[in-house]
């Protein structure tokens, strides 16, 4: 098939066909309104002609819709299987159209071959202004074209790209296209495969951009760890106001992290969190930032795992915060009790344009069932508190003394007596005495239950101060990973060296900021890793002076261990003598240099070096005199003895 550019169809002035003398006498006002007429119709012919030439040469069937509707400015060719030689064609005839401003190609499958040509198409047209590409197996390819269009044309202010197949290398490119480009306002990246290294692609789109308003990433795989990277990004950004991120996954992490965003963003008008695992405490984190943010207007929490008490919380909030520019809230699938309803009446009397959606009224709070002492703790302090055996209290059923009774005589014992217990513990007593179900209690085993319920006391409490230990942790790791990737993703800040070298912020204008992995976030104050780094540690992270003119020193990478600058230490005394020893870390072995003039932080690493105690050498001298002493007198003591002898 031969080629075909752009150029080659486009028509020139000589083919389009001459208009009609004009003839009479008219007005001015007629004949230009008669002129324009002409001019639209025969541009309209122009574009269906080398539409028609152009399916052609490539060999499709033209679109009849297409040719019929030219002169609206809304062009939908949804699902009419285009494919990408049907895209090619299209494009060609749009070069020269100055009349359509959205073009909606969605499931026409032109894949990345299509969107080639469609950007081709958009570095001559600047008329559209509104492109639907969803559901077209664009992939990784079609990504990069994508970007494209975005760095190069002008005129496009929203562009649809839901459910595409991208993943997260994908998401680079857009978060690079949108650094510059603020002309759109619109972007809809739903139904992909973002996952946490996307989302920090998108976090960074975020806090560059100074145009987008709209941003769809409804049904992608975020998660935890992405809600933490995007977040930060919301965090500092300055003009979104419509988010969409339901079916994301979240959890009560990731509503930890947009609690936190939340307090500090003051663009966001409307939030979706439609089935992102939340449950009642993860709103409950969601509304600490609620009570500090007064433009949300909107906020979607549908098909999330709330019950009644999450719905309070946020009535609660609402009700308590005067400032909140709260509207709406959706928990349309849960059920509230009376209590709820009576709570938001009052609420709308302070706020009259709330507008709660819940699933109706019929729904309760889960109350635990109140914690029963132990029945065997019961009967000990009881006998305890009256100095009293066993055998005492049951001789009466026990006759013999085997210290075994029937369970019904047991059970009639028990309640007949002053001992607190009720229905339901006697008959845990009762099981716990007769396991096997013989029908004979033997109360012997309440007899050494005291240690026995002392160490379930105590394991209990272990278990109950782990787990909240465990949770205290886990919220403060997700607060400093949400902080450090806050840290990372806020332009124009000298809080992150880029990779490669510090950053220089004596050129003007915005600075890019570098893609930190969320990897390196969770330990980026922890490692020593000299690829990124933080640069409010930077009067301290610095390269060792050589010493003695030899390797310079470098300290052992362990976690937790800040590298700090060492003095030179030879600044003040003269240079070594080349037959003077050196030792492996550079350093002279000179007995003057142990009584040389140090500042105190060579004080300090002096006295945690031991190579460089000069009072080693001398210990070892002394050993060795003890020992001579001894072996001195050893030799006296014989001569003694020979003597006597």
């Amino acid at each position: 098939m031969s080629m075909l550019s752009f150029e080659s169809l486009c028509l020139k002035e000589d083919d389009c066909p001459s208009p009609t003398e004009q003839q009479g006498t008219e007005d001015e006002f007629d004949t230009d309104l008669e002129s324009d007429e002409k001019e639209e119709s025969n541009n309209k012919t122009s574009i269906s002609e080398v539409y028609l030439e152009a399916c052609r040469l490539v060999g499709v069937v033209p679109v009849s819709y297409f040719i019929r509707n030219l002169d609206s400015t809304t062009m939908t060719l949804n699902h009419h299987g285009l494919g990408p030689l049907g895209c090619k064609a299209l494009a060609i005839a749009l070069v020269a159209d100055m009349n359509i401003d959205t073009l909606e190609l969605a499931d026409n499958h032109i894949q990345a071959e299509g969107a080639k040509y469609l950007v081709e198409m958009l570095r001559a047209n600047f008329t559209l202004q509104h492109l639907d590409l969803s559901n077209n197996y664009l992939q990784s390819e079609g990504a990069e074209y994508m970007a494209k269009v975005l760095l190069d044309n002008i005129s496009i202010k929203s562009i649809k790209l839901s459910g595409n197949g991208f993943s997260d290398d994908d998401a680079k490119y857009f978060a690079d296209a949108l650094l510059t480009n603020s002309k759109i306002k619109e972007l809809d990246l739903s139904h992909n495969e973002f996952c946490g290294k996307g989302a920090e692609h998108l976090g960074q789109l975020l806090a560059n951009n100074e145009g987008l308003e709209v941003l769809d990433l409804s049904w992608n795989h975020l998660r935890m760890k992405g809600a933490v990277a995007f977040c930060a990004g919301l965090k500092v950004n300055m003009m979104l106001k419509h988010l969409d991120l339901s079916w994301n996954g979240f959890g009560n992490e990731g509503a930890l992290a947009m609690g936190e965003a939340l307090k500090f963003n003051n663009t966001l008008v409307h939030l979706n969190l439609n089935n992102n695992r939340l449950t009642n405490e993860g709103v409950g984190m969601l509304c600490r930032g609620l009570e500090f943010n007064d433009t949300l207007r909107v906020l979607l929490l549908a098909y999330n795992s709330l019950t009644v008490e999450g719905a309070l919380t946020l009535v609660n909030v609402v009700k308590n915060t005067p400032r909140t520019a709260l509207e709406e809230i959706n928990i349309c699938n849960v059920l509230v009790t009376e209590t709820f309803v009576h709570l938001l009446e009052v609420t709308c009397q302070e706020h009259p344009g709330l507008d709660v959606q819940y699933g109706g009224v019929g729904g309760f709070i889960a109350k635990k069932p109140p914690k029963r002492v132990d029945p065997m703790k019961v009967i000990q302090d009881y006998l305890d508190q009256r100095k009293l055996r066993l055998w005492d209290f049951f001789r009466n059923i026990d006759k013999d003394g085997t210290m075994r009774v029937p369970v019904a005589d047991f059970r009639k014992a028990v309640q007949q007596s002053s001992i607190p217990l009720d229905r339901y513990q006697i008959e845990e007593l009762i099981q716990r005495l007769d396991r096997d179900r013989t029908g004979m209690v033997d109360y012997r085993g309440l007899a050494d239950t005291r240690k026995q319920m002392m160490r379930d006391h105590r394991r209990q409490l272990r278990k109950v101060e782990s787990r909240q230990k465990k949770e205290k942790q886990k919220s403060d790791r997700i607060l400093k990973t949400f902080q450090s990737a806050v840290d990372a993703v806020t332009p124009r800040s000298s809080m992150v060296i880029s990779p490669g070298g510090p950053r220089d912020d004596s050129s003007g204008g915005p600075q890019p900021f570098s893609a930190t992995p969320l990897s390196s976030w969770h330990h980026i104050v922890m490692s020593n890793s000299s690829r990124y780094s933080v640069s409010n540690l930077s009067n301290e992270h610095v390269h060792l002076p050589m010493l003695g003119g030899t390797t310079p020193y470098r300290p052992t990478s362990s976690p937790g261990m800040r590298s700090y600058s060492q003095p030179n230490l030879l600044d003040d005394s003269p240079r070594s003598a080349p037959g003077k020893s050196v030792s492996a870390q550079g350093i002279c072995s000179d007995s003057e240099f142990g009584h040389s003039k140090l500042s105190p932080t060579a004080n300090h690493l002096t006295r945690s070096r031991p190579a460089l105690d000069a009072k080693q050498p001398v210990v070892k001298a002394k050993t060795k005199k003890v020992k001579k002493k001894k072996t001195t007198k050893r030799v006296d003591k014989d001569l003694k003895n020979t003597n006597v002898k």
